[in-house]
């Protein structure tokens, strides 16, 4: 696999200051653990591998930048409830109410995170909605609603007029608020998590990992520049670039999306549109636009996702992607200046077949944990936090949890994979036509 080279454009990393003292690997190293990835689940990990073994040699290693990859390039939902699960019978009501439990002990790990290293990273109880621009999408909302009365999930539908107010938009004619989301900083949020690591975690940047092998209990990791570290327990977190080391090969898949955000709205773009608290909008239909209205009066949008080279995304390809972005924009703001958007960027989600996360020990020193199916702000942080207690030899009643769901189920190889996953975007980009 080729280098993983991330645009500099994202907002939301852009927003922050400056790292300095980053360190590449520069020798070869024996380690107690190692952790590959260091977004959520990689950080969330190796903070609680250095509280759990705080005499013991811990290192946290990423072929980019820490937290700049998908963790901090997301559109900041912290999620409660997802609508499209296909959940109908009574069965598929008890493997969402599975769901949603690790969710809420996704929201629960996140709060207790920012609470006890007091982070600011714009952290809004302002809920989201669930919208459309179709009025048939009632009947999907209906049924969504059934589900979240059964599950006693606090929420309510609101048609246009209602919608308008909140939003300050007229775009959307149905939707359907819950209270229980949470938006954030992602990047905040990242950063802290680098800065929370404990003394006894070496952090390692753009140290890029070839390959491993493992011989008796020794697992042997080699790097691009040559050095090898040896670890006696290795963890992967490295989300949708499982596959290109060899862990879970067949179990998940990478899309590519892009977001677009503009500049601050003026007091008069802000007025314009009635003035509304922060919110943020998922679509009724896979496919159509992720849009939401930041703290600081910015208006994101992610409206693309496609089987796309996960390594890099072009300037030009991106420059392409956000003009979709500005389109969808202007469907819903149209009072807003042509020039309105900041910066464009991409990132890299990983997905399953039957949208179940990956969690396992795959041999007796050999951990992974990962895809969140767009939920990896509160189930990444969950993850890492708990597959470092399973590699620790412990247990909880959250890994009890999160091993009562259902495991991803197999895909079939390539090229079937990428011709499948391609023709089934394009169906639901053509059904979603309407909400980009």
């Amino acid at each position: 696999m080729e280098k993983i080279v991330n645009d500099n454009n994202c907002s939301w990393i852009n927003d922050l200051p400056q790292r300095n003292k980053i360190q590449s690997i520069d020798k070869d190293i024996n380690c107690d653990y190692l952790v590959v990835g260091a977004g959520y689940t990689g950080l969330s990990a190796a903070r609680k591998l250095g509280q759990l073994h705080p005499d013991q040699k811990i290192i946290l290693v990423d072929a980019q930048m820490a937290g700049e990859g998908a963790s901090g390039r997301n559109s900041g939902y912290l999620v409660d409830t997802t609508l499209n699960d296909g959940f109908t019978s009574n069965k598929e009501l008890e493997n969402y109410k599975k769901k949603a439990d690790i969710y809420e002990l996704g929201i629960k790990v996140i709060r207790k995170f920012v609470k006890e290293y007091q982070v600011d990273c714009d952290w809004s109880e302002s809920g989201k909605y669930f919208a459309s621009s179709k009025k048939e999408d009632i009947r999907t909302l209906k049924n969504f609603s059934e589900t979240l009365s059964k599950l006693d999930y606090e929420h309510m539908i609101l048609d246009q007029k209602e919608l308008t107010k909140k939003l300050g938009t007229s775009f959307y004619n149905t939707g359907l608020y819950t209270k229980g989301g949470i938006l954030l900083h992602p990047g905040k949020l990242a950063r802290a998590m680098i800065d929370a690591l404990p003394s006894n975690v070496l952090l390692f940047e753009n140290s890029f990992l070839n390959k491993w092998e493992k011989d008796n209990n020794t697992i042997s990791c080699y790097f691009k520049n040559g050095y090898i570290i040896k670890t006696k327990k290795i963890i992967f977190a490295t989300n949708a670039f499982l596959k290109s080391l060899g862990v879970k090969s067949n179990y998940n898949f990478p899309i590519t999306l892009t977001a677009s955000m503009t500049r601050s709205l003026t007091d008069q773009e802000f007025k314009s549109i009635g003035e509304p608290k922060q919110w943020g909008v998922l679509p009724v239909r896979p496919m159509g636009a992720t849009i939401r209205m930041t703290k600081d009066r910015r208006i994101l949008i992610r409206n693309t996702a496609e089987v796309h080279n996960p390594s890099k995304m072009s300037q030009t390809d991106l420059e392409k992607r956000s003009l979709k972005q500005k389109e969808g924009i202007k469907k819903r703001f149209p009072q807003l200046a042509d020039d309105i958007i900041q910066s464009s960027w991409s990132g890299i989600v990983s997905r399953t077949r039957n949208s179940s996360q990956i969690f396992e020990k795959i041999d007796k020193n050999i951990f992974v944990a990962g895809c969140y199916n767009g939920s990896g702000i509160g189930v990444g942080t969950l993850f890492g936090e708990q597959i470092a207690i399973k590699a620790s030899g412990e247990n909880s009643n959250e890994i009890s949890t999160i091993e009562s769901k259902k495991k991803p189920t197999w895909l079939p190889p390539e090229p079937f994979l990428s011709t499948g996953v391609q023709l089934r975007l394009i169906y639901e980009r053509i059904r979603a036509r309407s909400e980009i």
